[in-house]
């Protein structure tokens, strides 16, 4: 199931030298009224892939924000370039977001971070090195999270529970930050609240999954989207 999307970006530029055919690498980002973490979080992911060396995009999906989120895309995309900026016509949810971004995407290799800033672009190579070792999907641990009591402890028994009942062993199914093979990443149907479980669902799919220790930090602007409620939904998907 595929969210309605409107592509608002108006200049659809990827990099200084890569056009669309070209594009090694996509930074796949979805937004919910994140405008003020966006701006630090947007720089930094530039100056990340710049290091890389790949021919890269950021594809951001703005997932019905009300805040201004929209706006401040557009202008970064019309001054700096480099970003492509999708917006939903409503609030979707993160599943929705992601497969407008991995369906918008045209990397060979996609990285997908939260847009609060507590994903950090830092890890990006370390993410794409254990790619090269041979899998498709590498999920990132965060080993010292950065949140709140409540949400560490629910996150625990949910990645214990899930780990149980997939045959899946992972510490963390639902870290935003994670590298895939294109391919992979453009195989897996994920709607409601399935994309807590993305590794599950690449592994039942045939591709080769693993995770590695990534680096979190505490959130400076906005609030959480964090909610009890999440986690029924999350279990009957």
């Amino acid at each position: 199931m595929t969210a309605p999307t409107v592509t608002d970006s108006p200049d659809d530029s990827r990099s200084a030298s890569a056009g669309a055919a070209d594009v090694e690498l996509s930074l796949v980002v979805p937004v919910h009224n994140e405008r003020e973490a966006l701006p630090e979080l947007l720089v930094e992911m530039e100056r990340a892939c710049e290091r890389i060396g790949l021919a890269w995009e950021i594809v951001v999906v703005d997932d019905g924000s009300t805040d201004g989120t929209a706006e401040l895309l557009e202008r970064h995309v019309r001054e700096r370039g480099g970003v492509r900026a999708i917006r939903l016509r409503r609030n979707f949810g993160k599943s929705a977001a992601l497969t407008a971004g991995f369906e918008h995407s045209s990397g060979a290799l996609v990285i997908t971070l939260d847009g609060d800033g507590q994903d950090d672009p830092a890890e990006i190579p370390a993410l794409i090195g254990k790619l090269d070792e041979g899998y498709d999907l590498v999920s990132g641990w965060k080993q010292v999270r950065r949140d709140p009591v409540l949400k560490r402890w629910s996150s625990r028994l949910f990645n214990w529970v899930t780990g149980r009942l997939s045959g899946l062993r992972l510490h963390d199914f639902n870290c935003g930050l994670k590298a895939y093979r294109g391919r992979c990443a453009r195989s897996l149907d994920i709607y409601g609240e399935l994309h807590r479980y993305i590794p599950v669902l690449a592994a039942d799919r045939g591709w080769r999954v693993t995770e590695i220790p990534v680096a979190h930090r505490p959130r400076m602007h906005g609030r959480s989207k964090f909610g009890p409620e999440r986690y029924f939904r999350g279990l009957f998907d």
